[in-house]
């Protein structure tokens, strides 16, 4: 295995600067499905990491139980609601984002399933897959053949375990997800120390990051910013690299003043500016 490395040149073939004359209408909307009860959090984050990393319109849909949360968390955000209090039961909505992201928080009811299985048969918008929305997929594989092609699926270890079954070795590992990504034609962002993106035979290995990252709701956070640059009109496998990288990045530039104990999810959302900076102010 040969990896590319994501590292800054890498990245500046891809990354597109703000055109001077844009406004909110085409820089992307992108629509952040999840949250249940007690888990709303994770949508929260997903929301305003997306809108951080710079598309124009941002909508969370979520069960009623997270109205008031999201409006006051992040009031730039704009809110759908399920018909159900405390977890989603029937994804359906009248507006037209560029890309979707779906699964923070949403929780594994019967309900949300149904309603998950039910989306993946219509939907062809872009899309990023993460959290429960993954366990989901992983108990009915053969839902995976319904995804659009490109689809970014964003495991931790254990997730992708689930998906592709136990190895005993990386080679083993690599191997089988390199397998799973061509079968299905998706791009797997496989989350760790250090994060790789599959996409296909390709393989990425990206540079930026730290132990800081291991916390809560940063994996919410990446998929916040991958759908954001999904709706900015990056190709997949550019969304999701630049995605990694910035979000890597954002510990490496909070690490000399939060140390690794104190940087939280938060953070990584709060230093996005800084990370997009790096890339402006790169001579």
């Amino acid at each position: 295995m040969n990896p590319i490395y994501i590292d800054q040149i890498e990245i500046l073939k891809r990354y597109k600067p703000i055109d001077n004359s844009t406004h909110k209408g085409i820089q992307g909307h992108a629509l952040l499905i999840g949250g249940s009860y007690g888990k709303i959090g994770a949508v929260c984050l997903s929301s305003k990491a997306a809108l951080k990393t710079g598309c124009g319109l941002v909508t969370a849909f979520i069960p009623k139980c997270g109205y008031e949360i999201v409006q006051i968390f992040i009031p730039e955000v704009m809110v759908l609601t399920d018909v159900q209090e405390k977890f989603i039961s029937n994804i359906t909505f009248d507006i037209v984002p560029q890309s979707i992201g779906i699964g923070p928080g949403i929780g594994q009811e019967n309900a949300t399933q149904n309603a998950l299985h039910e989306f993946f048969k219509t939907n062809k918008t872009p899309l990023v897959i993460d959290a429960d929305a993954l366990n989901i997929l992983s108990q009915n594989k053969f839902w995976l053949s319904l995804l659009p092609p490109k689809t970014i699926l964003t495991p931790h270890p254990k997730e992708l375990e689930r998906l592709i079954g136990k190895w005993d070795s990386e080679d083993e590992k690599f191997e089988k997800t390199i397998a799973f990504s061509k079968k299905y034609q998706l791009i797997i962002v496989m989350k760790g120390a250090p994060t790789h993106i599959i996409d296909g035979d390709a393989v990425y290995e990206n540079t930026t990051g730290n132990a800081a990252l291991a916390t809560a709701g940063t994996g919410d956070v990446l998929t916040g910013m991958i759908t954001s640059l999904l709706a900015q009109s990056y190709e997949p496998i550019n969304a999701a690299m630049l995605g990694v990288y910035l979000h890597g990045l954002t510990a490496d530039i909070a690490l000399p003043e939060t140390a690794y104990q104190s940087f939280i999810a938060s953070d990584v959302i709060a230093n996005i500016g800084n990370a997009y900076l790096s890339l402006e102010n790169k001579d």
